[in-house]
């Protein structure tokens, strides 16, 4: 069986080395100090290790039932989601007036990772609750939050988002969901709509769900749409929960992972909603969940390449196969262990500067969205807004490509379900598609942001790569770094350049390269990390008594991802480049 163990000398190293938190000028960071975090890491990854991942293989192989209109978790399920909500963890970021413990969103991403890590379905239902919640802290009334909120932020509460429909899925414009205004100020909500994730299950008193809908009479299409909050069990003024509303679960769809966690089609009859928000105005509402669950979601990418990679290093020193071709490892076995051979190297080291890159990449995305909500800095959200769909479209995309990677590394026991290296696959895989398909998150990112204020965010971000190269182009240890960043970043500029000069005259010049782009994009920040990773480490590995084993191996791993994994921008960019002719060519009957 699998097994996990959280990362948190890697992880304080981002925090404190790399982003010198503490040292930050955001409320609240000044409390994130380097013993405060730790001990938050060690509590959370004792809870994650002995009861949380456990439960991951259970999850997999039980599934949640529906039985007479409820769902039932998988063995254990309840009992440890009891644990999480009374240990606090569900509430660190949450308001302190609505039962939160107020800290900064980095405190729910480090915990975050460690969480879908040691048990993705399991975590999903905290999550969601979690984006649930932002979206009624953002957008509720005063009467709403206080009313919502503080049982959601305890998770004894949980919450869904709701926005697929059986004939419609990112053509939200399409939905046939209808809310009927009452003379209560209610509304009246009536339609179907399926894939919510965690969408009724038994370890919470109450399911809020968040359901997009049109009102009657309002505009056509996707300006005519509102969100409401339509609670599984009906809430009086004072919070308690009285009788069953007209929402019921049709099935629970039968999916290739993340069997743990209830995927469900929602029935609504004339349930008795509530606005959220404006009327029509729904998609704003709605983004504010969407958004913060699309960086969850490139956090799952990579915490499951996480868990896939600690296994897979496990397995590649214990297995014996074959003898190193420069000479024997293991002379007194009968076969050298499988990490001698440089294939394996390759493909662990693949696996390691993905995963090391990413998480720094995340966490800097946390610090950004904690400076523009708690300094309400509008530079940092415009660079947070810009990098979302990279963070979630690329991450995922390549969580997945390594969590097979790790499969790849035990051979035919990969294969097998006894040894769980296929969970880790199966899991990653859905991440590419729920919270917008990566190539939603390809059109969004070229079709919207980068032309987002005028384009002044991407600059910003060129700006942010070249003074970094300009300021360390002298300095002798830095330069394996800093000549692939610039190469790969006069690549991303060319590719936006052509985008530019081509767009105009034919938007599929843009459109057909705009998947390339994102995964340009994803390695050029990737690329930066691990530069400014390496700046840190030498400096640190000149102190008294620095732990050189981590630091002279995170230089030698950022030292592989500039060398073998930064040049794959050239590459993109030849492919955006030929143009969209080769890819719209074709007509549709010749397919």
């Amino acid at each position: 069986m699998p097994s996990y163990t959280a990362p948190t000398k890697d992880m304080q190293f981002v925090m404190h080395d790399l982003l010198k938190i503490s040292d930050q000028d955001i409320p609240g960071y000044a409390d994130l100090d380097p013993e405060f975090t730790g001990a938050i890491l060690d509590a959370v990854g004792q809870l994650a290790t002995e009861v949380i991942h456990p439960l991951n293989v259970v999850g997999d192989t039980q599934g949640c039932k529906l039985e007479n209109g409820v769902v039932r978790t998988p063995d254990g399920f309840k009992e440890a989601f009891d644990q999480l909500r009374d240990g606090g963890w569900t509430s660190l970021d949450a308001a302190e007036e609505y039962g939160g413990q107020g800290l900064p969103y980095m405190s729910y991403t480090m915990v975050g990772e460690i969480l879908s890590s040691a048990n993705m379905a399991f975590n999903m239902y905290y999550g969601l609750t979690h984006g649930a919640a932002s979206a009624i802290m953002a957008h509720g009334t005063d009467a709403q939050k206080a009313k919502w909120l503080p049982k959601m932020n305890s998770c004894e509460w949980t919450g869904t988002m709701n926005l697929t429909e059986p004939h419609c899925g990112t053509d939200l414009g399409l939905m046939r969901t209808k809310a009927v205004p009452q003379e209560d100020g209610s509304f009246r909500i009536t339609g179907q709509k399926i894939f919510i994730s965690a969408g009724d299950h038994d370890m919470a008193e109450n399911v809020i769900h968040l359901v997009l809908a049109k009102i009657p009479g309002g505009p056509e299409g996707i300006k005519g749409v509102s969100l409401f909050i339509v609670p599984k069990y009906k809430v009086d003024d004072d919070g308690n929960v009285g009788a069953a509303n007209g929402v019921s679960v049709g099935k629970i769809e039968e999916k290739m992972g993340i069997h743990g966690n209830s995927t469900c089609v929602m029935n609504y009859d004339e349930a008795e909603g509530f606005l959220l928000g404006q009327e029509h105005k729904g998609m704003r509402a709605m983004f504010t969940m969407m958004n913060e669950a699309r960086l969850g979601v490139g956090l799952q990418g990579y915490a499951q390449a996480e868990i896939a990679y600690q296994n897979a290093l496990a397995y590649a020193v214990d297995r014996l196969q074959g003898r190193d071709v420069t000479g024997t490892k293991n002379p007194d076995g009968p076969a050298d262990p499988l990490i001698v051979h440089p294939d394996i190297r390759r493909n662990l080291m693949d696996q390691k500067s993905f995963v090391e890159g990413a998480r720094a990449f995340v966490f800097w995305g946390a610090n950004l969205i904690d400076r523009a909500h708690r300094n309400e800095d509008a530079e940092a959200d415009g660079l947070i807004s810009l990098m979302t769909p990279v963070i979630k479209g690329f991450l995922t995309d390549k969580g997945f490509e390594y969590a097979t990677a790790a499969q790849q590394v035990y051979g035919g026991h990969g294969y097998i379900e006894e040894w769980g290296m296929s969970q880790f696959a199966r899991d990653a895989r859905i991440a590419m598609i729920y919270e917008g398909a990566n190539g939603v998150q390809a059109l969004d990112l070229v079709g919207r942001k980068l032309a987002q204020d005028g384009g002044k965010h991407v600059m910003a971000f060129f700006e942010m790569v070249k003074t970094f190269c300009r300021e360390n182009g002298e300095d002798e240890d830095l330069k394996g770094f800093v000549e692939p960043l610039k190469a790969a970043s006069k690549d991303l500029q060319a590719a936006g350049m052509y985008f530019m000069q081509e767009g105009v005259k034919n938007p599929n010049a843009a459109l057909s390269g705009s998947y390339d782009f994102m995964h340009m994009m994803g390695h050029v920040c990737l690329g930066l990390m691990w530069a400014r990773m390496a700046k840190v480490a030498y400096a640190k590995l000149e102190e008294p008594g620095a732990d050189r084993d981590f630091l002279e191996a995170k230089v030698a791993t950022g030292r592989y991802y500039m060398a073998r994994q930064l040049p794959a921008t050239s590459m993109h960019l030849a492919r955006i480049q030929t143009g969209p002719d080769t890819i719209m060519g074709l007509e549709a009957t010749a397919f």
